[in-house]
Order: C-alpha cells, then structure tokens, then sequence
C-alpha cells in the first residue's frame, strides 16, 4: 500500500518516469480521473473536483507579491439547497489558495487507498509524516534538459531554455509560496536521481527497487510480479 511522490525539473524526464513506475507496479497514476473517484471522501462530486498543480502556475510578478493578491484559478459548480428546500447549481469562482485546500485534501484522500504515484502538487510536503511514502526528486543538468524539450516541442535551443526557467521559476513558487519550502531541498526526498547519468527506464527501476528499503515496507503482489523482492 506505498505511496511515491515525484517532484521534477521541467525536462528531466519526471514524467515519464511516473508513469513507467505506474507500469511497472500497477500502481495508479493520481490525475483528474483519480481525483474525481475519491471526491466523495473529500465531500465533493466529481464535478466539482478541482485540480491545481504547479504545471499551471506562474510566478507572481513583483505588484502581485507586494499587495498579496491571489488568482483565480478555476470556476467550479456546487449544488445548493435554500430554506424552502429547493436545490439549485451555484457557479464558484475559486482562487488559488482554495484551490490547494482542495488539492491537499484529494491527496490525503487518494493516500488512503495506497499504490499511487503522485506526479507534483506539493505531495512530498502534503504526505512528509505519513508512513509508507518514498519521495523521489528527479533532476538534470541544463544541457540534458535542452535536449530533450528541444526534441520533444521541436523547438530551437533559445525557446526551450526559456520554457525551462519559467516551468521551472512557477513550480518553486508554487512550493515556497503555498508550502514555505524550498523545491530543491534535499530533506524533502528520500531520493534523488540524475537522468543525465540513467535513462527514464532505469530511472523507474531504481525507484521500484526503493520501496524495499521504505522503514514500513509494503508487500504487494504487483511488486513480486514486477520482480522486486521485498524485504523480509
């Protein structure tokens, strides 16, 4: 019933290797289809899950920091009931802060059920105390990085270095500003692995591999099935 968290720079290849670990365990990959099938323990119905990563987060500029204004993010419809007990469909306008209430909330929910891997979203600060969690930090050099934006938008070495500091500038704002952390701190990973030095398939395998060596070992049949040997 182990949980991984993946946090990653833009272009190391994160990913892909959530999803080939999801693969290799059979594990599930958390996204808005898992969201909304845990909505219910949240108190939410699937439509009104709200689905808030770092992926679509931008670093505030410096009028936005100074006057402490929060985004809207997303429109979300809740159902309603009035004193005469008529129900009705309320559009609600959440900003950002509401938005991660809802997200940690998903997630603590989702952590409940096990084999999950959560790509982001702060799950290595939402998860840090809960037994049976690894947390991974997927990193690379700038160089390595280029070349694979460069060939996965088809675009020229300029365009790419620029999506990689602003991916890269909104996911550590998104950690420091709704978590008070530092992305790159290294006490927020059980591991860390340089896709410049392994490719994504092996990367995936060394994180399989770790979940043996977790202080509350899961021993779940899609690892043995997978080939890991839990530790006895």
């Amino acid at each position: 019933m182990a949980v991984i968290t993946i946090s990653r720079q833009y272009g190391s290849g994160g990913d892909e290797i959530a999803k080939q670990v999801c693969r290799i365990l059979g594990y599930q990959y958390f996204d808005k289809r898992l969201m909304a099938e845990v909505a219910t323990e949240v108190g939410l119905s699937a439509g009104e899950i709200v689905d808030f990563s770092e992926d679509q987060h931008k670093s505030r500029g410096f009028l936005e920091r100074l006057f402490g204004v929060s985004r809207p993010v997303t429109t979300t419809r809740v159902w309603t009931e009035n004193v005469a007990g008529t129900r009705g469909v309320e559009e609600l306008h959440l900003d950002e802060a509401q938005s991660i209430s809802l997200v940690q909330s998903t997630i603590r929910a989702a952590y409940a059920h096990g084999n999950l891997v959560i790509l982001g979203r702060g799950g290595q600060v939402v998860l840090k105390a809960m037994p049976d969690v690894l947390h991974v930090r997927i990193v690379a050099s700038l160089e390595a990085r280029l070349r694979r934006v460069q060939e996965w938008q088809q675009i020229g070495p300029e365009a790419a270095q620029r999506i990689i500091a602003e991916r890269d500038a909104g996911a550590e704002d998104y950690l420091r500003r709704f978590y008070g952390v530092n992305w790159a701190d290294p006490l927020l990973y059980d591991l860390m692995l340089n896709t410049g030095k392994w490719d994504t398939e092996t990367a995936a395998h060394l994180i399989v591999n770790a979940l043996n060596y977790l202080p509350f070992p899961a021993v779940a049949s899609s690892q043995e099935d997978a080939g890991v040997v839990a530790r006895e």
